[in-house]
């Protein structure tokens, strides 16, 4: 893919006394992790004590209706559309997946070369969906005053299906050309991507790790507490809360817990996402007409509040699911996604074996399971300091070295 553009060049340098600027780049093709990982790393970097401007990239219009930090601004891309096989596809537009591609890296190319960052952070792809980055990693190597960091999440898939990836995708090449460090939100002694998918010393040489992302409640209390107010007003009955991210492939759960028995004196939350396809989205709502005590929502920007306050938590097992249960210390049953990656049922099998969460697999979750699981005492979430959860405030200790002048910077950031 290749992409041609002067125009650009021209601009005026910055101000020697701008503040510093940062691309979070997502490429959001199934649910919202992605991006809601994006924006609790945006919050993290603008109360760094010399904040960056921070331009979020996503790939979903449904980003604009998340809460934006002051200081924080969004481009949203067309979107791409992940289906079950693992493949690609034009989301909303009627067009072929080439053109799709092509043109979410024209406007990705134009608007961080636009922007100019100092840093530039990338989510779990390193030449981003379907190549999209390579035009503007290669215009930032050349220009030599950004530093380019590739974010991953603790667990990508399995080991044979993570190298046949990265081989295809030329990712190793791409590191090596691009990149400067790369940053694991995870915990090593829980599970070390590393080594388990054996990326050898280039890899090893540029990662560090950074903890798991706890959440911190306090920056989003008012918005949290609003989002609460406006599911279940002034309601003091207890309610166990379920959540299944986008949604797209939720339904099963969705259907579970509306049919499942709640305990006595409580009340149900259900948040389907707003993926899911219209048939789906009538076939549930149709389904509630027949279980007034629960609560359906489709979208909420920041349901932080209602995990914080819920007597127990049914979700899918997402790693931004998963850091909140643990950051809130909350009773938590994860029914963790199998296709088109193991990624969440590689991550909630262990976490269940050491009892941070109950899980329930894909094939065994039925409405008789789940009304099981909320009768029974249960010590999920009550136990802490199993897992490094000192993540975000690594993370800002690293975007703080990495924004110190370009002279400054002689190789991966110290841990």
């Amino acid at each position: 893919m290749m992409i041609h553009d002067t125009s650009l060049d021209q601009l005026s340098p910055r101000p020697a006394n701008s503040a510093p600027r940062v691309v979070l780049y997502s490429h959001d093709t199934l649910g919202f992790g992605h991006l809601r990982r994006n924006l609790l790393l945006a919050r993290a970097l603008k109360s760094l004590p010399c904040p960056p401007d921070v331009l979020l990239i996503a790939g979903m219009h449904e980003a604009g209706a998340f809460d934006i930090p002051d200081g924080v601004d969004l481009i949203t891309l067309p979107a791409y559309a992940k289906q079950s096989d693992g493949s690609y596809r034009s989301r909303k537009l009627s067009i072929d997946l080439r053109h799709l591609a092509d043109m979410r890296a024209r406007m990705i190319h134009a608007a961080v070369k636009g922007f100019r960052p100092d840093l530039m952070i990338v989510d779990n792809v390193p030449r981003g969906a379907q190549g999209e980055l390579e035009p503007i990693l290669s215009w930032l190597a050349r220009k030599r005053d950004a530093r380019v960091v590739l974010g991953l999440r603790d667990v990508i898939d399995t080991r044979d299906k993570v190298r046949r990836q990265w081989l295809r995708q030329r990712n190793f090449e791409a590191i090596s050309a691009y990149y400067s460090d790369i940053w694991i939100y995870g915990d090593p002694n829980f599970y070390n991507l590393i080594d388990e998918y054996q990326l050898g010393d280039l890899i090893n040489a540029k990662a560090r790790f950074t903890g798991y992302l706890q959440r911190d409640i306090a920056p989003v209390a008012a918005q949290a507490e609003a989002s609460q107010r406006q599911v279940i007003g002034d309601d003091d009955q207890p309610y166990v809360l379920c959540t299944v991210g986008g949604g797209r492939d939720g339904v099963p759960l969705c259907r579970a817990f509306l049919q499942a028995r709640l305990p006595d004196g409580h009340r149900g939350i259900l948040i389907t996402g707003t993926q899911l396809d219209a048939q789906s989205r009538a076939d549930i709502a149709q389904l509630a007409k027949s279980h007034p005590e629960v609560s359906v929502v489709d979208f909420l920007s920041e349901p932080i509040g209602l995990m914080q306050n819920a007597a127990r938590i049914i979700a899918m097992g997402g790693y931004n699911t998963i850091c909140e249960v643990l950051s809130l210390r909350r009773p938590a049953l994860i029914v963790p996604r199998v296709t088109p990656r193991r990624e969440q049922i590689l991550r909630a099998e262990p976490l269940a074996a050491r009892g941070l969460i109950d899980m329930i697999a894909p094939d065994d979750m039925t409405p008789a399971a789940l009304t099981r699981w909320m009768a029974r005492e249960t010590t999920a979430g009550a136990v802490a300091g199993r897992l490094d959860l000192k993540g975000l405030s690594r993370f800002k200790d690293f975007a703080a070295q990495a924004l110190t002048p370009a002279k400054a910077q002689t190789g991966p950031l110290a841990a």
